[in-house]
């Protein structure tokens, strides 16, 4: 029985599919139409998944969407009505959309997919706590969710045992972590909804210098981890933006103006709300516990994606360990939404062993054979080697060794924001210029962004103070202190001045408080990385490289092989693998390729 789960709308539209309860597809619908965060209806993810089923949709027995619209609807017009009139320019530009196409989810989903099965509606942070859950490898454990918006709820708690879920208490709008990180993500210049990692990533170069003005003004937060929002400081209740005039005022001037410079203030700002972003977490967890009084936690929904907040929560041993749905974000609803239908509304029985979870380590996307690749490859007149697996690690290595960057592009596309050894850039982790160079030169993006280890699991105690896995590199904790290094200037540098200290034996993975966001590699559930990293590790002692996602910065992660070409041609990356074809740049001939390549493939999708 095949369950399609669908998420859309708003951002980071999705589809799953799962069949008698196991997931066997999901990915993004950013991935095929190139528009990063894309909320439309997710036509082509869905086209994807029924491919790697091997179905039609004839053959779908019921369809879940991740949230309930009308619920969503009369949260939008009570808080219109609320704000009345203040909001109104915010309430005509939404209207429009909802009353076209937002309200009539069901008639859509029929007509898309010429589909009149059941069609399930799952509430938003129950869609949240069902992909936390339900892929879990525990049989029982507690759940939170903590995300911007969802119908009402902006955070819940409950628990999951076997194969039955329920949500405790939550949180209602406008009181949300969620929106309160975005806030400070909108005034230290960066994107709502998809710049608040890079706040996280900036917090570590600044100081708590605004906590207390945080939680004197913002923010009431209470022992058990609830909290209260002063809304006199924010505006996405009835406005266009995120913050108030009075919020201006508080922190001294308006919002940073995107793309300038980063000042120290908008460092000491994210240090700031990272702290009470934490403080909220622990706090969240502990009562949890002491409500539930169970051994583990399962988080869900855009908050959990802060890896800093995790590691935390995990070193606080408030729970014996926790689990992080790798799509936290609403991608994960699409999957979640369809294990709710599976277990929860259709009371199918759950299994778990305790040990291993049911992401299948992420590689639920599309793949490409090795006579795809060589078509394109030979239409495109790329020049290039195919070697057997042996000598391709070998080779790989090799360059890696040397400081070269390479393009890795092999088997299933990751489901979620990160790159985990399928669509990644790869470089040697012991190279002072190494982040600098993807930086500046691949990703094009901002100096301070921190780049994360890939690290043979068998080997991960040896070189980071953790002591489990972290196969989706949701965890951070720092690098070992056998490997730490305190650099001349260490205690006068300010800001980004810190990002001139090398400060271990793997500096381009270690941040500015030798931190590092880890991806532990399997063996079980990616063998040809894992062989790489290994053979690397046989040349150099060191079972670490760099690992950052196969795409440029404004982009979404690359799908298919003539992506993965383009970026690479578009870009000072040394070497592009796909599966076992190799192409070296300097062996290209730029112009030829180029040309061949637009007139080839612009726009086509293998």
């Amino acid at each position: 029985m095949f369950v399609l789960g669908i998420s859309a709308f708003f951002h980071d539209s999705a589809a799953c599919l799962v069949k008698d309860g196991k997931i066997v597809a999901a990915c993004q619908e950013e991935r095929f139409t190139r528009k990063k965060h894309d909320a439309s209806f997710p036509s082509q993810a869905i086209t994807a998944c029924l491919k790697i089923g091997g179905i039609t949709k004839s053959d779908i027995a019921m369809v879940a969407f991740y949230d309930k619209p009308f619920l969503k609807f009369e949260r939008i017009l009570e808080t219109y009505l609320h704000y009345a009139p203040w909001g109104w320019i915010s309430f005509l530009k939404a209207m429009p959309v909802w009353m076209k196409k937002k309200l009539w989810i069901k008639s859509l989903i029929q007509d898309e997919l010429e589909y009149y099965n059941e069609i399930v509606f799952s509430e938003h942070h129950l869609s949240h706590a069902a992909a936390a859950f339900y892929p879990s490898p525990y049989e029982n454990a507690s759940i939170l969710t903590m995300d911007g918006v969802g119908e009402w709820a902006t955070a819940s708690y409950g628990l999951g045992r076997a194969n039955d879920l329920k949500i405790l208490a939550d949180i209602e709008f406008p009181h949300s972590l969620g929106m309160l990180y975005s806030a400070f993500t909108h005034y230290t210049g960066f994107r709502v909804n998809s710049g608040e990692y890079k706040v996280m990533g900036l917090a570590p170069y600044g100081e708590p210098k605004y906590v207390d003005d945080i939680k004197e003004n913002l923010i009431d937060i209470k022992p058990d981890g609830s909290f209260f929002l002063n809304m006199d400081y924010f505006n996405y209740g009835s406005g266009l933006t995120m913050t108030s005039e009075k919020f201006h005022d508080l922190f001294d001037g308006p919002p940073r103006k995107p793309e300038t410079e980063l000042r120290q203030k908008d460092m000491d700002l994210a240090h700031s709300v990272q702290d009470v972003t934490e403080e909220i977490v622990l706090k969240s967890a502990k009562h949890i516990k002491k409500e539930t009084r169970t051994k583990y936690l399962c988080l869900a929904g855009g908050v959990a994606l802060n890896c800093v907040a995790n590691g935390k929560l995990l070193r606080s041993n408030i729970f014996d360990d926790i689990w992080i749905q790798s799509a936290a974000g609403d991608a994960g609803g699409a999957l979640g939404a369809a294990l709710a239908a599976w277990h929860g509304y259709l009371d199918k029985p759950r299994k778990s062993d305790g040990k291993n979870d049911n992401m299948k380590g992420c590689f639920i996307g599309p793949q490409f054979s090795s006579d795809q690749i060589q078509f394109f490859l030979d239409k495109a007149g790329a020049k290039y080697s195919k070697l057997s697996d042996g000598k391709l690690m070998e080779t790989v290595a090799g360059f890696l060794e040397s400081g070269k960057v390479i393009g890795w592009f092999q088997g299933r596309m990751e489901f979620g924001p990160r790159a985990l050894g399928n669509r990644s850039i790869i470089g040697d982790a012991r190279s002072p210029k190494m982040q600098e160079t993807m930086n500046l030169k691949i990703k094009f993006r901002e100096s301070f962004r921190p780049f994360a280890p890939s690290v043979l699991e068998e080997h991960v105690s040896d070189w980071f103070q953790l002591d489990r896995d972290s196969p989706y590199m949701l965890l951070v904790a720092d690098v070992a202190k056998s490997i730490q290094k305190e650099s001349e200037g260490e205690n006068s540098a300010i800001g980004l001045e810190k990002l001139c200290l090398y400060r271990s034996e793997i500096p381009a993975v270690t941040h500015v408080d030798f931190s590092a966001r880890i991806q532990t590699v399997h063996y079980e559930t990616n063998p040809r990385y894992h062989a790489l990293i290994n053979t690397f590790y046989k040349k150099t002692g060191c079972p670490v490289v760099v690992n950052t996602s196969f795409n440029v910065r404004g982009e979404p992660i690359v799908c298919t092989p003539e992506e993965a070409y383009s970026c690479f041609m578009h870009t000072e990356m040394d070497i592009l693998v796909l599966e076992n074809f190799i192409l070296l740049k300097d062996a290209q001939n730029v112009l030829t390729l180029e040309r061949n390549y637009k007139n080839e493939f612009q726009g086509h999708s293998a």
